[in-house]
């Protein structure tokens, strides 16, 4: 901080929660602000085109917040770190607001309609820079070591800490060979840049009224896909709850306010919120294979994942 960003030195406090990230707030005076340090890559050119969607979205007046990000002395968006591991780091400006709880959703008509308008801004981006996360639907691309070898073998010789989990497992190898069959005709579907991982925990809601969307976050996986990827991502995490009737209905009233769906998009939908559940497990098995997380991760995934792709 006192190097690339001298004028926001002051006083840091790590914040909970993140698989991908490490996030500090910043006290600086009467000022705040929010450092993040990438854990799980070292891929300066993912920032970059991170970065440079956001500054694009930011001179397009958009009706909610989204996290801007502040040059550093010699004019850029980001640092490695110089402590041996290589990691990057960003600051960005603290947006007010609060995380929505698991008793909250009232929110959904709101998120709906401000995921449709991100949507319609995200169409108008041209940032120059291609972006590195290939769409959802290229698993084999994204996920290399993610085989259908590997991924069966899970089943017919787990890993001892996986053993228990044989049923769990098997419903979400069987999850992957159907959809991976299924991917061939989203290649036509309108295409543009998205968000990639819209749910509740990348979103601020007012404070004095939670029902109100008032930012968006972590673009970290925004890239070119089929338009109605971050629809279907939201919609992948409504299923199991317990009043997903009603805020799957909110969320539609709110996006097509904004959004108007072919037909072909729309009967795409079921696909594709089953592919963001095998997506999220791909990403799980590969961080357990290289050796980012242990097997308990992995573990909580698998049994979280299944369930949910048992209810589909």
């Amino acid at each position: 901080m006192s190097q690339a960003w001298p004028e926001w030195k002051g006083t840091l406090c790590k914040r909970s929660g993140g698989w991908n990230n490490t996030t500090y707030f910043v006290e600086s005076g009467e000022r705040r602000a929010v450092l993040r340090v990438y854990d799980t890559h070292r891929d300066r050119n993912k920032i970059e085109f991170e970065h440079s969607v956001l500054q694009k979205l930011n001179g397009l007046n958009l009706p909610f917040t989204i996290p801007v990000p502040i040059l550093t002395v010699t004019g850029e968006t980001l640092v490695q770190l110089e402590d041996g591991t290589d990691k990057f780091a960003c600051l960005f400006g603290y947006i007010e607001g609060e995380s929505p709880t698991e008793q909250d959703f009232g929110f959904y008509d709101s998120l709906g309609e401000a995921a449709g308008t991100l949507s319609v801004a995200l169409a108008k981006v041209e940032t120059g820079i291609a972006p590195v996360y290939r769409p959802y639907y290229e698993l084999k691309t994204s996920y290399p070591l993610c085989t259908r070898e590997a991924l069966h073998g899970l089943v017919t010789d787990p890993p001892e800490p996986l053993k228990e989990l044989l049923p769990e497992l098997r419903i979400l190898v069987e999850a992957h060979d159907n959809v991976a069959d299924s991917l061939e005709q989203l290649q036509s579907l309108p295409h543009q840049l998205v968000h990639g991982d819209l749910n509740a925990s990348n979103l601020l809601v007012d404070e004095a009224d939670t029902a109100r969307v008032t930012a968006l976050l972590d673009f970290e996986f925004c890239t070119r896909d089929v338009r109605v990827m971050d629809a279907a991502v939201i919609l992948s995490a409504l299923l199991s709850h317990e009043d997903s009737e009603r805020i799957i209905s909110d969320f539609w009233r709110g996006y097509n306010r904004r959004v108007t769906l072919t037909p072909e998009e729309l009967a795409a939908i079921p696909v594709l919120m089953l592919l963001r559940k095998i997506d999220v497990f791909l990403h799980f098995a590969t961080r357990y294979w290289e050796g980012t997380d242990e097997v308990n991760v992995l573990q909580q995934q698998v049994r979280e994942l299944a369930a949910e792709v048992a209810a589909m």
